[in-house]
């Protein structure tokens, strides 16, 4: 299979769906930091970010970082590098549902809470 996009795009899908949320932000900003104007690529990176601050308590930062991705992110959809932007968008609005109405909160509380996990996944269009 050939690859379409940068290492570090395939990379933030693994390290996303095992957890990984802040080695996510890292990958995406080294291609990020190339073309700043990619806005699809700061949406992603600010999603992986907002469950990063979730998961620490920092509730207005997660909140910060969801309605960022969501408003980046929505110039691309429905779909851009062969990601379901729409489903992602929807996502991000589960995300920012389930945030308590405060600015922070401790890391065993966050933990409690049932945060909408999931995975991300890229569907490769193919020409035929």
């Amino acid at each position: 299979m050939k690859k379409s996009y940068p290492d570090q795009y395939y990379q933030f899908f693994s390290k996303f769906n095992q957890g990984e949320y802040y080695e996510c932000h890292d990958l995406l900003e080294e291609i990020w930091m190339e073309d700043k104007s990619n806005k699809f690529l700061q949406g992603l990176l600010q999603l992986a970010v907002g469950i990063y601050h979730f998961e620490c308590g920092n509730i207005k930062g997660a909140r910060f970082m969801f309605a960022n991705a969501a408003k980046y992110l929505s110039r691309y959809s429905p779909r851009y590098w062969d990601l379901d932007v729409e489903q992602v968008l929807g996502y991000l609005g589960e995300c920012l549902a389930v945030l308590p109405p405060v600015d922070r909160i401790p890391y065993q509380e966050a933990k409690s809470i049932p945060f909408p996990y999931r995975l991300l996944r890229l569907e490769e269009q193919t020409d035929e």
